[in-house]
Parts: C-alpha cells; sequence; structure tokens
C-alpha cells in the first residue's frame, strides 16, 4: 500500500516553507514515527516523520523547493521491502577479441615468424591501428606495410644550435586571486529576520540610553556557590539568570517597559515573559522563558539552557518563539563591548549585555579594577519616555551591584 507524505499544517501567519534536506533518497527502508525531511519555515524548522514501516519509494519535491501545506513531497510504500544492491557484473572469461589480437601469440604462424625477423612486436602494431584481420588480428601484408612505412620515415634532423640567449623581458607582474562571487538564496529565517529588522526601524521611534555595572558582587556569589548551586539544580550559575532576574524587579517598577502598542492602545501585560536571544547557524533567534518572575536562579539557568540547546538542534517550535514582553540579548559572548540592540516587535524594549572587562573605576575616591559591563536599553519612545527607560537601566544595575534586592524584591 503506497502512503503519501505530505506537508504537515504549518504555524499560524505561515503560509509556504522550503524542503531543507531529505534524510533517506529514494528506495531506502523507512521506520514509523522516523524523520524524512526537514522543512524550514521563516520561523521554525519542521519534521515530517514517516507515518507507516516500509520504503521511501518515491521523492517528489527535491531540497530547495517551495511548498505548501498539504502538499504531497513524496511516496511511501507500506510493508516493503528495501531493494538488494545489484550484484557485481561478473568478470569476463576471455579477453576481448581485440585484446587477444594484441598479443603475440594470438597471431597466425606467418604473422609471428615475419614479426621474429623484423623484430616487431604485435602489440605495437595493434596500437599503431595496423591489424586488418579478423577480430583486430594481424596479416602478413599489415606487417609489411608497417616495416616499409618505418624505413621510409625520414631520418631525424640533426637539432638546430641553440640560439643566441634574447634579452629576458620583463616578468610579468603575479596575478591576483580569482575575484569570486557566489550568489544563493537567502534562508527562509534570515529573509524574515530582514523583514522584522527593518519593520522596527520603519515602525517605531527606537532611541538607546546606556549604562555600566560593576559585576564585582554577581561574580563573588557565582564564585562563593558555584558548586553547591550545580549539585542542587543540575546546572551551571551563570550571569544571565541575575540579568532576567533584575530585569523583572525593574519591570515591575516600571511597567511601561513590560507594554507593548496595539493600534492606538496600550497593551500593560500582568506576566512576564522573557525572550533571550540565542545565536544559531540559521540565524539569531528568540525563544521565550515563560513566567519568569515565578522562577528561582536554578529555574531560568536550566529554561535558556534547555532553549539553546533545541534553537541549535533547529528543534524550536511556535510556542517557543510566540509571545515574549521583553528581551535580552548578550553580545558579550562574542566579545562586543559596546552595542546598540534592536527592537523586538511588538516589544517596547530590549537590554544589551556585553564583555566583562577589567576596568579601573572610582570606589570610594580611590582608583580600584573591577570587572565592568556596558548596558544598553534599546526602546520605543513612543510608549517610554527617556526618563522612564534611564531609571529602568539604572535599577538593572543597582540590582546587580548589590545582589540583595533580587531576595528582598527592592
Amino acid at each position: 500500500m503506497s502512503i503519501e507524505i505530505k506537508v504537515p499544517n504549518l504555524p499560524e501567519s505561515v503560509s509556504e516553507a522550503t524542503v531543507s534536506v531529505w534524510h533517506l533518497k529514494a528506495g531506502d527502508k523507512v521506520s514509523r514515527e522516523q524523520n524524512l525531511v526537514d522543512l524550514e519555515t521563516d520561523k521554525v524548522m519542521l519534521e515530517v516523520p514517516s507515518t507507516a514501516d516500509g520504503v521511501l519509494t518515491e521523492i517528489r519535491v527535491q531540497a530547495g523547493q517551495t511548498v505548501k501545506a498539504g502538499d504531497v513531497i513524496g511516496v511511501v510504500s507500506e510493508g516493503a521491502t528495501a531493494a538488494a544492491p545489484a550484484a557485481a557484473p561478473a568478470k569476463a572469461e576471455a579477453a576481448a577479441p581485440a585484446a587477444a589480437a594484441t598479443d603475440d601469440d594470438a597471431q597466425g604462424p606467418a604473422v609471428r615468424k615475419l614479426l621474429a625477423e623484423l623484430g616487431l612486436s604485435a602489440s605495437t602494431l595493434i596500437s599503431a591501428g595496423a591489424g586488418t584481420g579478423k577480430g583486430g588480428r594481424l596479416t602478413t601484408e599489415d606487417v609489411k606495410a608497417y616495416a616499409a612505412n618505418q624505413k621510409a620515415a625520414p631520418a631525424a634532423a640533426p637539432k638546430a644550435a641553440p640560439a643566441p640567449a634574447a634579452v629576458a623581458a620583463p616578468a610579468p607582474k603575479a596575478v591576483l586571486g580569482a575575484r569570486t562571487e557566489q550568489r544563493v538564496p537567502m534562508t527562509r529565517i534570515r529573509a524574515r529576520i530582514a523583514e522584522r529588522l527593518v519593520e522596527a526601524q520603519a515602525t517605531a521611534a527606537m532611541l538607546t540610553t546606556f549604562n555600566e555595572v560593576d559585576l564585582k558582587a554577581v561574580g563573588e556569589i557565582r564564585a562563593k556557590y558555584k558548586e553547591p548551586f550545580e549539585k542542587a539544580h543540575g546546572v551551571k550559575l551563570g550571569f544571565m539568570s541575575f540579568f532576567v532576574r533584575a530585569a523583572i524587579e525593574a519591570l515591575k517598577k516600571y511597567p511601561a517597559v513590560n507594554a507593548s502598542i496595539d493600534g492606538n492602545d496600550v497593551v500593560y501585560h500582568g506576566y512576564y515573559d522573557i525572550g533571550v536571544a540565542v545565536s544559531t547557524e540559521r540565524g539569531l533567534v528568540v525563544p521565550v522563558v515563560r513566567d519568569a518572575d515565578a522562577l528561582n536562579l536554578g529555574d531560568i539557568e536550566k529554561a535558556i539552557g534547555a532553549l539553546g540547546v533545541k534553537a541549535r538542534a533547529n528543534k524550536l517550535t511556535m510556542e517557543d518563539l510566540s509571545g515574549g514582553t521583553f528581551s535580552i540579548t548578550n553580545g558579550g559572548v562574542f566579545g562586543s563591548m559596546m552595542s546598540t540592540p534592536i527592537l523586538n516587535p511588538p516589544q517596547a524594549a530590549i537590554l544589551g549585555m556585553h564583555g566583562i572587562f577589567d576596568r579601573p573605576i572610582a570606589v570610594n575616591g580611590q582608583v580600584v579594577i573591577r570587572p565592568m559591563m556596558y548596558l544598553a536599553l534599546t526602546y520605543d519612545h513612543r510608549l517610554i519616555d527617556g526618563r522612564e527607560a534611564v531609571l529602568f537601566l539604572k535599577h538593572i544595575k543597582d540590582c546587580l551591584e548589590d545582589p540583595a534586592r533580587l531576595l528582598l524584591s527592592l
């Protein structure tokens, strides 16, 4: 029984997909629920599993082609078995006549005698195309004609005396490497990223405010509780969980930063779904940690780690990416010192983290070396005033420099 492999229902707002890669080829055995092909949308990568055991007998849509929900992209024959590999052709017992004709022993007695008298080889004559007999064999006339032609060939002309060396011309300049170009179609996710970024630039009044934070206190907590934290939660204590908690405290204090604009209305969100940007081979994605305000530092680290693994394995779902009331992006993992992050619409703000560098700062009138990070908050000025943005970022700074505030919700 033949079963059609169809494109599944696509996520909301996604109208088509691109066949990314087939994991099997026609004729391969498949198992029920085995992933056959990956489909790339502008948001997530979808897997299309087999619905039965059998053999993939037909691939109708090749990688790179566009498909829509319901399109038939392949056929599986249920219960069929994969074809055995074709047997290698048996070796010929006897050589081809033409090949045999190149052997001296394969020639007639008269030909062999004449070849011996003239000091010639049958293979030499056959290679020169002299065999006119049956199966490419030589005749006595072939041998005589070949010998006569060899005698008639003019002797090689004596080598001419070498001409006087001419004055060497200037050597041409070395040719530079080829100026190659490669044109490839933009992936769906990259095209979607481009669309969203242009949309953000065109529709929001974006401004960025900066501050810096001394991470000495957070670093000391991480160093002191590194081992017991990992033993208790099964995950390492990183910096990101501190920033998520600090951002939540600031969002509670300045609710406009956690809001969004819908037409002529402002929507104030009474929950805190924090998007954490993850860089993957396909591009930047922003999976969401749901109800982050209800999670402790260990739960936040676990959630971020799990989403990162799914993102890099192209396993994120639309549920992982949808929603989000505020986002955090960390360019510091790549060594960034400062940047201006761009909004993730319809969110009203995004926090940019950067690299941690030891720098001299003044503390109580003394110059000391501290692990410092620049912070950037890009916000939509249509909804958030400069005062709110600056105070919001200052509150994050205060929470990180005095982590007790996170416990006391100050």
